[in-house]
């Protein structure tokens, strides 16, 4: 039997949010989707098209709102070729993610009972209204556009329900143990000195080493000395920096990545230093001079935070690992033809408003509000609403929904709709926010 924490059952309220204007622009060329057919099954059960429509949309507006937010802008994300031989770009290869993501979610819904979770009638009546309000709010060319019904939305909303809430008891099922080795972290202080850049003169080197030596020479009279106010003496442009390691050595950069941001030459010197010592010798790297000194042998705070990450990342790595074998386990067919009608391309442009009105929660969530981009050409016509305020000065207004009678897990994962994408906001480590929202799509038209 596995032992499990106490799962929290208690629900919290957010607000279901997300207001979304998607745009057919000219040239999109995009086949229509039949929403009630069967685009996959798992293990027997059929998914239609409508629910991963509803998804994918969803999940393109989250990427494309984090991309300008980290970058400024999102450019052509979509038609970037991620597979040179096969040709197979990102809005491609997002649409077999999104899927995968949706054929998740229906076997969590089955494996649910095990971890103790489910969906009351109370979260049924709440999920059902908000779903119906979906439909009041849309007109029918945009529903027709999405392919969806009713009873899908009620059912991504389920499935999404679900997910969040068995994140926490997997991840809690994950026997983690971490030793005070792996956690221990040395903390320092530091001077460093480039020497690279092309404009750089080997004269322009050699007095940047001096001034090194003259550094390291004030630091060993007095190795408590204050090592910035020492470096701005000798130059008022240089500083000193405070950083820590992991005292043992790790070949998993993903583990150790406080240690990994420092070159090896600098790590190797300061694990054989003393409590307060500064290193003899200037450390020289093909980038540049540092002079060092070891502050704390084992800095208390340091290592428990350290702790706390290994802790986090080895449950996430689990959870990651029971679920892709949950779906490698799954007798899962998808049917290519009706996954093929649907597309995602840079010609349905979504951007975050950069102001956005914020509903009182009792959980941390960000709303999914989004607004059409106001650089991409469009169709006139326009579907506002005059009592949500402006994003910005150019930006159109939307509406925004807001039901407080649905529930959420106070522990709902943070990690988004789009972690499975192998884009750069991944490298980034930015977290997309879990989605549970219902989200009002406008369609521009003429």
């Amino acid at each position: 039997m596995i032992n499990m924490k106490k799962i929290v059952k208690n629900t919290t309220v957010v607000a279901l949010s997300g207001v979304m204007a998607i745009g057919m622009l000219s040239g999109c060329g995009s086949k229509s989707i039949d929403g009630e057919k069967t685009v996959a099954t798992v293990d027997g059960t059929d998914i239609p098209m409508g629910v991963v429509s509803l998804y994918a949309r969803e999940s393109q507006a989250q990427t494309v709102a984090m991309y300008k937010s980290f970058m400024g802008s999102a450019g052509n994300i979509w038609s970037q070729v991620v597979d040179e031989d096969a040709g197979t770009t990102y809005g491609e290869q997002a649409v077999g993610q999104f899927l995968e993501q949706v054929e998740l979610m229906y076997i969590m819904k089955e494996k649910a009972a095990d971890y103790g979770v489910e969906v009351t009638s109370d979260d049924e009546t709440a999920i059902a209204d908000a779903a119906a309000q979906f439909m009041q709010d849309n007109d029918e060319d945009t529903l027709k556009e999405l392919a969806v019904s009713e009873d899908q939305v009620k059912t991504l909303l389920e499935l999404e329900t679900y997910r969040q809430r068995i994140y926490d008891p997997i991840r809690n099922e994950a026997e983690v143990n971490i030793t005070d080795e792996e956690a221990q972290q040395s903390s320092f202080s530091y001077v460093s000195i480039s020497i690279s850049g092309d404009d750089l003169t080997d004269d322009d080197i050699a007095t940047r080493k001096e001034q090194a030596q003259e550094i390291l020479d004030k630091m060993k009279e007095d190795p408590t000395a204050d090592m910035s106010e020492v470096a701005k003496e000798v130059d008022d442009s240089y500083s000193a920096v405070q950083g820590n390691f992991t005292v043992k050595e790790s070949d998993d950069e993903d583990e150790d990545e406080d240690s990994s941001a420092y070159p090896e030459e600098v790590l190797t010197v300061l694990r054989g230093l003393t409590e307060g010592e500064v290193a003899s010798d200037i450390i020289e790297t093909d980038t540049g001079y540092y002079v060092v000194r070891l502050d704390k042998v084992l800095d208390e705070d340091a290592t428990a935070s350290k702790r706390e990450s290994l802790q986090s990342s080895k449950e996430e790595d689990y959870y990651t690992e029971t679920t892709d074998g949950w779906l490698d386990d799954a007798d899962v067919k998808e049917v290519k033809k009706v996954l093929k009608t649907l597309k995602i391309t840079d010609s349905h442009t979504f951007t975050a408003p950069t102001a956005t009105p914020t509903p009182e929660v009792t959980a941390t969530a960000t709303p999914n509000l989004f607004d059409f981009d106001e650089d991409t050409p469009r169709a006139s016509k326009e579907l506002t609403d005059p009592d949500t305020p402006k994003a910005s000065a150019t930006s159109k207004k939307t509406t925004t929904l807001l039901d407080e009678d649905v529930p959420l897990s106070d522990s709902a994962p943070e990690t988004g709709d789009t972690t499975n994408l192998l884009f750069p906001m991944i490298v980034m480590g930015l977290s997309v926010l879990a989605i549970f929202g219902v989200i009002v799509f406008r369609k521009k038209m003429n």
